[in-house]
């Protein structure tokens, strides 16, 4: 059987930082050999977020000087691990989101420079994944179905959710028609909060700790599960800003101004694993059990805590993808390794039924050094 071994980068909507996974495939196999994470600084992090005001020289520079940073990464990483260049078949970007609006007609763009990667590591890179998808009439997103099939698609109905700056979910197994789309928001609320009450000082609530001290509105958490959003149908997807700074502006405007900080963060928290909640028990096949968590939010106990016990009446077991064997951080660059694999052999790398694409693709922007 053959094995090739490849390099995954993911930069997510939360804009925290790169994680880059080594992966071997082999068959319809998968497997994670190394991951790094490597924090952005927090100026630059709040660049990322700013970016979708930016002006076109603003942009351009971003773009490139993240195609820099990322290759002076993934050159770290390979140190670290003692990987060489030449031993790596592909490497797959998925690029730092600055703007996602599905839709007809819908547009996307994500920035980091891959020229530069294909310049450091002189092998194959493959970025710009989702415009092939959107010009077949998909979403553009979620891209990450593709994954939890490939690994997941013959076993028992499972439900994959990753919680990144937001959420999407993935219903696979042996007889179920893959299906996944955006849940609503994943860090993105919780996080913007924190960086605004503590003046810039937090990224994020460490372990749920503000989140577990304060006491949720659960009456507001189910008024906001009656916003637009969450009466669409799949496919769907959205952008980090639909669940940001305004929407935080919008309804929690008085939280935001007092000392509620713990009650604030306590009710984000129950909204976000309420929303995953909803998407499970609305659209979750017959015969699913298990909802199996990845992402930054599979780190927050509290979050993970609050899903659990939102789903145990349905007899649903939730539990992290590290259980698994996967650390929650390496699965989106594990996916990025294998769509780009995918790519270089011509091979389809999405799931048009979880995007909304008319048919199968090849997705991705393939660069040679």
């Amino acid at each position: 059987m053959k094995k090739v071994d490849l390099l995954g980068l993911m930069s997510g909507t939360s804009a925290d930082g790169l994680s880059i996974a080594l992966c071997e495939a082999a068959g319809r196999g998968l497997k994670v050999k190394a991951f790094g994470n490597y924090p952005y600084p927090s100026a630059l992090q709040a660049r990322i977020i700013a970016a979708k005001d930016m002006k076109a020289p603003e942009l351009s520079a971003l773009n490139f000087e993240l195609g820099r940073l990322w290759a002076g990464m993934v050159k770290r990483f390979c140190r670290a691990h003692k990987i060489t260049y030449k031993s790596l078949a592909a490497i797959g970007s998925h690029g730092q989101t600055v703007w996602h609006a599905p839709g007809r007609p819908g547009h996307t763009l994500q920035i980091g420079e891959a020229a530069f990667l294909a310049e450091e590591t002189g092998r194959p890179v493959v970025c710009d994944f989702r415009p092939a998808d959107m010009a077949a009439g998909g979403e553009g997103a979620p891209l990450i179905p593709f994954l939890d099939e490939y690994l997941y698609g013959g076993g028992e109905p499972a439900a994959l959710q990753n919680i990144g700056g937001v959420g999407n979910i993935a219903f696979v197994g042996k007889g179920v028609k893959t299906s996944g789309f955006d849940t609503g928001p994943g860090n993105s609320l919780m996080d913007t909060a924190v960086s605004r009450l503590s003046g810039g000082r937090l990224a994020y609530d460490k372990g749920g700790a503000w989140a577990a001290a304060g006491s949720p509105d659960r009456e507001k958490v189910r008024a906001l599960l009656e916003t637009p959003f969450f009466r669409r149908r799949p496919p769907k997807s959205l952008d980090r800003s639909e669940f940001s700074a305004a929407f935080l502006g919008k309804h929690f405007k008085a939280l935001l101004n007092t000392r509620g900080s713990r009650d604030l963060l306590a009710t984000l928290n129950l909204f976000t694993a309420a929303s995953i909640a909803l998407a499970f028990r609305k659209f979750s096949p017959r015969g699913t059990k298990e909802l199996i968590v990845s992402g930054g939010g599979a780190l927050n106990p509290v979050l993970m805590d609050n899903i659990a016990a939102l789903l145990l009446p349905s007899g649903v077991r939730v539990r992290s993808c590290a259980e698994l064997g996967l650390h929650p951080l390496a699965k989106e660059p594990a996916c990025f390794a294998l769509l780009a694999w995918l790519a270089l052999e011509g091979r389809v790398n999405h799931c048009p039924s979880a995007t909304g694409a008319r048919g199968p693709r090849v997705l991705g922007k393939i660069l040679n050094a």
